[in-house]
């Protein structure tokens, strides 16, 4: 969906203003100090356990979703039938060192986040019975992956975007593939990061971008020669809050 410019949508103008280079920049903390996960903390066994039985905890609502809310962006839409409502999933990939999760690249011609890293979803179809039911079909149009393998445990918050999306990110534990079938017109690359370097607040960046229009600050998560950042990074913020507690 396009920004426009009227007024009433102006937070929607510093989405992704054109040639905006999330990497360049600068950062302004890195979250050392924050608590760090016990070593049990990121087993199968306690991940299901932990959607099963939350705990009370307080999501981080970053400065993205806090505009959208300010802006009152998403009940204008709501009320003009607007509104995007998507799901992604967020694959824990069951390895025998320990969990990975599964990340895509985007390709750089899409209208929508064009480039970027995320987690295979996408905007619900009519037919979608739940969130799940997007998740599991839109992962399977993006990168092949068989739902049978994919045992989902449970949900994070609803996720807003300055582009209107109203995201639910589906949690899953994955059985691995030989291989997997891109579809090359959404999905440039497909890789692999450890759970455990992705809950660690140490790897976690605070950023702040300012213009003319305004600004934020938004998370990245640079790992090796990917750089995570924006709704991917928050997503896993909010996975990080949850099994912190």
């Amino acid at each position: 969906m396009t920004a426009k410019s009227n007024p009433q949508d102006q937070a929607l103008s510093i989405a992704s203003p054109a040639g905006f280079d999330a990497q360049a920049v600068p950062i302004h903390e890195v979250c050392i100090g924050q608590p760090k996960l016990a070593a049990n903390t990121l087993s199968p066994l306690s991940l299901r356990n932990r959607f099963q039985s939350p705990p009370v905890w307080q999501p981080e609502i970053t400065d993205e979703s806090r505009q959208v809310i300010a802006a009152n962006i998403i009940s204008k839409r709501q009320a003009a039938g607007k509104v995007t409502r998507a799901a992604v999933l967020i694959p824990l990939l069951l390895r025998s060192e320990g969990l990975t999760v599964l990340l895509t690249q985007r390709t750089d011609h899409l209208h929508d986040h064009a480039g970027q890293i995320s987690f295979p979803g996408g905007r619900m179809d009519p037919g979608d019975s739940d969130p799940n039911a997007t998740a599991l079909r839109e992962s399977e149009e993006e990168i092949g992956l068989d739902r049978k393998s994919v045992e989902i445990i449970g949900h994070l918050p609803q996720y807003l975007t300055v582009s209107g999306y109203s995201v639910t990110p589906v949690v899953g534990l994955v059985k691995p593939q030989a291989e997997y079938v891109l579809d090359t017109f959404e999905v440039a690359d497909i890789f692999e990061v450890p759970l455990h370097f992705l809950m660690d607040p140490a790897n976690h960046q605070v950023r702040v971008w300012g213009s003319d229009q305004g600004g934020r600050r938004f998370y990245s998560m640079p790992y090796e020669n990917r750089f995570i950042w924006g709704a991917t990074a928050g997503m896993l913020r909010n996975l990080y809050h949850l099994l912190k507690v």
